[in-house]
């Protein structure tokens, strides 16, 4: 359907915040949408409120041969309809106007790649008055430094941007990497700086873990992007700084 969003939520364990979730897009003010929902080998109750849902505008993939969270968003968008793909994270909320005003800021810009400000909250949903701005664009070599693109804000147009473009690789911080990836082939990606997401922290979650994000962030810079140390050191600098900044 033209103008359709199709938003891809990768689900695993998620039985204390999926329907929150799903509820957040369901009150979208903008309803020309369908919701993908990427169930991948939960042994919670996730499976079971999933099953309980009937609603014409989600689907669940019930995926038995995925293994991690960039297979089962890529499922998703394999299985979407739509002309614009939003990501949208297990756990994570939007506000209402989110679809609506990032769908007419893409058709303003003529952008193909797009991304929000967010607000950090605790495990209850609650804000905890970090906000997050984003620039106006970014590049590839700006990217490489500020990891400022949160998962859950971004969303690609389809008839700028292929499918197979952005299915995520088999990687830790596989969402990063796609951006990388992207924009290395010349794109830019454009930012509304508005607050329309909700980061949602759960206390153990892997990117609360700063000696792993650490990890996961150098290999990225040495193994993905193949960058000599000195080079990958000098990133490292930025993002380290930024993540910091993000944070106060």
């Amino acid at each position: 359907m033209e103008d359709k969003v199709s938003v891809v939520i990768p689900v695993h364990n998620a039985e204390k915040f999926i329907s929150e979730t799903i509820k957040s897009v369901r009150e979208q003010t903008y309803g020309n949408f369908e919701i993908i929902l990427c169930e991948n080998n939960s042994d919670d109750s996730t499976g079971e409120i999933l099953s309980a849902i009937s609603d014409p505008k989600i689907k669940v993939l019930t995926l038995t041969d995925v293994e991690d969270a960039a297979g089962a968003r890529n499922a998703g968008v394999d299985a979407a309809e739509g002309r614009f793909i939003a990501f949208l994270d297990a756990d994570d909320l939007w506000k209402s106007e989110k679809l609506e005003k990032q769908i007419a800021f893409m058709k303003e810009k003529g952008a193909k790649f797009s991304f929000t400000g967010y607000e950090f909250a605790d495990e209850n949903a609650i804000p905890n008055g970090r906000i997050v701005k984003v620039p106006e664009t970014i590049t590839y070599k700006e990217a490489l430094k500020n990891t400022t693109i949160f998962t859950s804000t971004v969303m690609f147009d389809l008839t700028l941007i292929g499918k197979d473009e952005i299915k995520m690789p088999h990687i830790k911080s596989e969402d990063t990497a796609l951006w990388w990836k992207i924009l290395r082939e010349g794109n830019k990606a454009f930012g509304l700086n508005e607050n329309l997401t909700i980061y949602r922290r759960p206390g153990k979650s892997l990117s609360s873990n700063k000696f792993e994000a650490i990890k996961r962030i150098w290999h990225l810079y040495r193994e993905w992007e193949k960058l000599p140390v000195l080079k990958s050191a000098y990133y490292f600098c930025g993002w380290a700084i930024r993540a910091v900044l993000r944070r106060i």
